[in-house]
C-alpha cells in the first residue's frame, strides 16, 4: 500500500439510479461523466491532477491537493445546476438526472489492488449516502444538492469567497457507523430531527405514514357524536348515551295534538313536530 497523500475528494451520485432499466442507466452514466468532466474543466482541474473511480451510479474523484478547492466549489455551485437544467429540459421523465454531491479533504492511500483506503474517504462516502442529503435533494426544485465536510467549510466556505456565499451553507450532523459526522449543507435543511441514515427505517420529516390523526377532544365544539363535556359528565355520571332524551313525570304533555298520558321515559331518536305542551294539555307552548 502506498503512503497516504493529501487529496480533495469529490463524490457525485445519481438519484434513483436503480429504478431505471439498463438503457436508461447507460444514458445516465454518460450524462454523469459529462457533468463531472465539464465541471472539473471549468474549475481548471485537468486529467493530470485527478484520479477517477467508477461506482456504477456514482463517480469518485481524487484531486491533487494543489488544485484550487475554491474554484471547484464555485464550479459545482454554478456549472452543475446549469448543466443539469440543460439536460433535463430536453429529456423524457425516465431520463431525468438529479445528483447529490460531496466535497471533502483528507488523506488517501492506494492498496495493492488499486483500491482507495482512508477514513477521510469513508467519511465522505457516509455523507453522500446520508438520508439528510437524500431528503434535501427530494425537497428541492433544482436538480443538485451539495454537502461539504467540516474541513472544507473551515478552510474555504466560511471565508465568503466570490461565488461561494457562506450564508447559504448550514451546519448539519449526520449519524454514521463511525459516529456523528458534522458537515455543511448548501441550501435549506430538510426539516428538523436527527439523521439516522445508517440505522435504517427512519422516515423522512414531513413524510406521511398513511394514518389519520385521532380526533381532537380538548376544544369546545370538537366533541365527536355521543361525547359530553367534562362538566356534564361530572354533573350526571350515569347519563345515557347519545341522542335526545325526554323525561316526563306526571302531567299530560301533547305532541302535535296527540295526548301522551302517564310517566314517559327514554323517548329518544325520533323527531318531534308541532306544538309541545309540558305539564298539562293547556299549558304554555314551548
Amino acid at each position: 500500500m502506498t503512503d497516504p497523500v493529501s487529496r480533495t475528494i469529490l463524490l457525485l451520485d445519481i438519484e434513483k439510479y436503480s429504478d431505471r432499466d439498463d438503457i436508461e442507466q447507460a444514458y445516465l452514466r454518460r450524462m454523469l461523466y459529462d457533468v463531472a468532466d465539464r465541471t472539473l474543466e471549468r474549475a481548471g482541474i485537468d486529467e493530470r491532477l485527478r484520479q477517477r473511480a467508477d461506482r456504477g451510479d456514482s463517480v469518485m474523484e481524487l484531486i491533487d491537493a494543489n488544485a484550487s478547492v475554491t474554484a471547484l466549489l464555485r464550479a459545482l455551485l454554478t456549472e452543475v445546476p446549469a448543466q443539469l437544467h440543460a439536460v433535463n429540459r430536453m429529456a423524457s421523465s425516465s431520463a431525468q438526472i438529479r445528483l447529490r454531491g460531496v466535497v471533502a479533504t483528507g488523506y488517501v492511500a492506494v492498496d495493492e489492488h488499486d483500491g482507495w483506503v482512508g477514513s477521510d474517504l469513508n467519511h465522505a462516502c457516509r455523507l453522500l449516502d446520508a438520508q439528510l442529503l437524500r431528503a434535501a435533494l427530494r425537497e428541492r426544485r433544482d436538480d443538485f444538492a451539495l454537502c461539504v465536510s467540516e474541513s472544507v467549510h473551515t478552510g474555504i466556505v466560511r471565508h465568503g469567497h466570490a461565488g461561494i456565499p457562506a450564508e447559504d451553507f448550514h451546519a448539519v450532523t449526520v449519524d454514521s457507523k463511525n459516529g456523528p459526522l458534522r458537515a455543511w449543507l448548501h441550501g435549506p435543511v430538510p426539516g428538523a430531527g436527527d439523521d439516522h441514515s445508517e440505522k435504517g427505517g427512519t422516515s423522512v420529516p414531513g413524510a406521511s405514514s398513511g394514518e389519520r390523526p385521532a380526533p381532537r377532544r380538548d376544544q369546545p365544539g370538537d366533541q365527536v357524536p355521543g361525547s359530553q363535556a367534562p362538566e356534564a359528565r361530572a354533573a350526571r355520571p350515569s347519563a345515557p348515551p347519545a341522542g335526545a332524551v325526554f323525561h316526563f313525570d306526571g302531567g299530560a304533555p301533547t305532541f302535535g295534538g296527540s295526548l301522551v298520558g302517564g310517566d314517559q321515559h327514554g323517548v329518544s331518536g325520533g323527531q318531534v313536530t308541532g306544538d309541545v305542551h309540558l305539564g298539562g294539555s293547556g299549558g304554555e307552548s314551548a
